[in-house]
Parts: structure tokens; C-alpha cells; sequence
């Protein structure tokens, strides 16, 4: 009778401690999956900044240049 009890409490402790290494797997693979959504959306934060920048360079650089053109032209119209 008490090989019997000791091999049922053995059976119900291995489901039990089976069942909470089934949570953390699936705990840790959600934690992973929010992990990696949160280094995408920076990634595509910091891109999105990189090309802002450089397309304010873009239009700053083109404003000098058409400026400069356009005085140097009025100098030579006029001079």
C-alpha cells in the first residue's frame, strides 16, 4: 500500500513540476518575442531618424547652392 502511495505522489509531483516548466518555456518565448518587437521598432526608430537628418541636409545643402547660384547669376547679369 505504500509503494503505491509513494509511486502516485512521485507521478503527481513530476506532472506538477512538468506543468511549470511548460509555463516558463512558454513565459521566456513570449518575453523573447516582445524583446524582439521592441529591438525592431527601435531599429526602424533610429532609421527613420538617420534619413529625417539627412534629408534636412539634403535641403539645406540645396538651398546654399541655388542661393549661391542665384547671386552669382545676378552678378553677372548685372555686372
Amino acid at each position: 500500500m505504500r509503494m503505491t502511495e509513494s509511486m502516485s505522489e512521485f507521478e503527481v509531483a513530476f506532472e506538477q513540476e512538468a506543468a511549470l516548466e511548460r509555463r516558463r518555456r512558454q513565459q521566456l518565448r513570449r518575453r523573447a518575442a516582445a524583446r524582439s518587437r521592441a529591438k525592431r521598432i527601435a531599429d526602424q526608430e533610429q532609421r527613420g531618424r538617420v534619413a529625417f537628418g539627412v534629408l534636412v541636409l539634403a535641403l539645406a545643402a540645396t538651398v546654399v547652392v541655388v542661393v549661391v547660384a542665384m547671386f552669382e547669376t545676378l552678378a553677372w547679369v548685372m555686372g
